[in-house]
């Protein structure tokens, strides 16, 4: 397979993708293998649309050179974000990959507007499109190439795990349709005797707006601080409680910092009454294991947990009895007593659900502690309001 040919050619080590000189050696791969399919799909699409004088033909083919500054900007996008962590960017440059995507995006999106304009206009003042043998076999041979860059791209981006190439890929799927949509007009334009290359011209101008919006979209998120994949945060819960000792997790956080740059943090309830090295050994372990096994910097914080004070267990039983009757899918966390059972203090984090407003934390602490206090008049509650930051609890 020729896809197969070139990786092994040009990616030396092609199989350690978790490291960053090779995902490097993956984007200029697929940049330069842009900007040479494109721009010779331009010079062939341009002269057939001057030819043909077919502004439909003739935005394809400035689709196509947009396509070569895109592989540019992943270029570049790789090239910065490989480079090492700095004073100004302890955490690397990894978020250059998104910023890239987000150009690209854009890219496609000015194409797009450029080319609405010139399709109206030749709805307004339309010419005749004629039909030829060997320019619809030329657009139907960029198709075939459009078809390989799309699959060939779309698998890098498996492969290394990079929103970059999916948006590549992404585009170059759309162009496909776009050209097809081209040559079907040419096919039409042999019966129909209507004009009809500014409205499909229009057609593949939107088509391209709609996927530039898209691309957008899905470039927004890592930068906005898009939830941690579900997978992951259910494996850095699950290998955290396989330890010994830890019999309770809460408060996971997920920071991504660009591909195989993530940092994640946890807190870890242990037994009040280990033996504080004991502990200590067991997080360091399970922080150094995890972090390794799954490609990231965990940092485990040690909660010790009271587990055999009747006291304690039967109060935190009840405020969670309390909590169930209220409408919002509240848990609790760091549960403590201080004091007698005559007057308790009974000290907690209670998480809210994603969308919980911060205008109305108040007025639900007040509510969660009068209801505790009506249920138990020795109780007084001291609540800290914590967030959810990860899809799993």
């Amino acid at each position: 397979m020729f896809t197969d040919f070139l990786i092994r050619t040009f990616v030396k080590d092609y199989k350690n993708t978790v490291n960053r000189e090779v995902r490097q050696r993956y984007g200029y791969l697929s940049g330069f293998t842009g900007i040479i399919s494109n721009i010779i799909l331009f010079f062939l699409k341009i002269s057939i649309g001057l030819y043909l004088n077919s502004i439909a033909v003739m935005a394809d083919a400035f689709n196509n050179l947009s396509d070569v500054g895109s592989s540019v900007v992943t270029i570049f996008g790789f090239m910065m974000s490989g480079k090492p962590a700095d004073k100004e960017h302890p955490f690397g440059h990894g978020r250059f990959e998104y910023i890239a995507a987000m150009v690209v995006s854009f890219m496609v999106m000015l194409v797009g507007f450029e080319f609405v304009q010139s399709s109206i206009n030749k709805i307004i003042n339309p010419d005749v499109l004629k039909f030829d043998i060997f320019t619809f076999i030329l657009l139907l041979s960029s198709i075939v190439v459009k078809i390989w860059l799309a699959f060939f791209n779309r698998k890098i981006g498996k492969t290394i795990g990079s929103k970059v190439m999916e948006a590549t890929a992404f585009d170059s799927l759309s162009d496909v349709i776009a050209t097809s949509v081209v040559a079907l007009s040419l096919v039409a334009s042999r019966w129909i005797a209507v004009p009809i290359d500014g409205y499909i011209g229009l057609a593949v101008s939107v088509f391209i707006l709609y996927n530039g919006f898209n691309l957008t979209k899905e470039t927004l998120n890592p930068l906005l601080g898009a939830a941690p994949d579900e997978e992951l945060v259910k494996a850095i819960m699950d290998k955290t409680l396989s330890y010994k000792g830890i019999i309770g997790i809460h408060d996971l956080i997920v920071h991504n910092y660009g591909p195989g740059r993530i940092v994640a943090s946890i807190h870890a309830e242990i037994p009040y009454n280990m033996d504080i090295m004991e502990a200590h050994d067991i997080i360091d372990l399970a922080e150094q294991e995890i972090s390794e096994e799954l490609g990231l910097h965990l940092v485990i914080h040690m909660d010790p947990i009271n587990t055999d004070d009747e006291v304690v267990q039967n109060a935190k039983a009840q405020v969670i009895d309390i909590l169930k009757d209220f409408p919002q899918d509240l848990s609790i966390h760091d549960f403590r007593v201080v004091g007698k059972e005559k007057h308790m203090n009974v000290i907690f984090d209670m998480v809210v659900p994603y969308g919980f407003k911060e205008k109305d934390e108040k007025v639900l602490v007040e509510e969660v502690k009068q209801a505790i206090k009506k249920r138990h008049p020795n109780y007084d509650a001291i609540i800290t309001i914590d967030r959810q930051y990860s899809l799993l609890k």
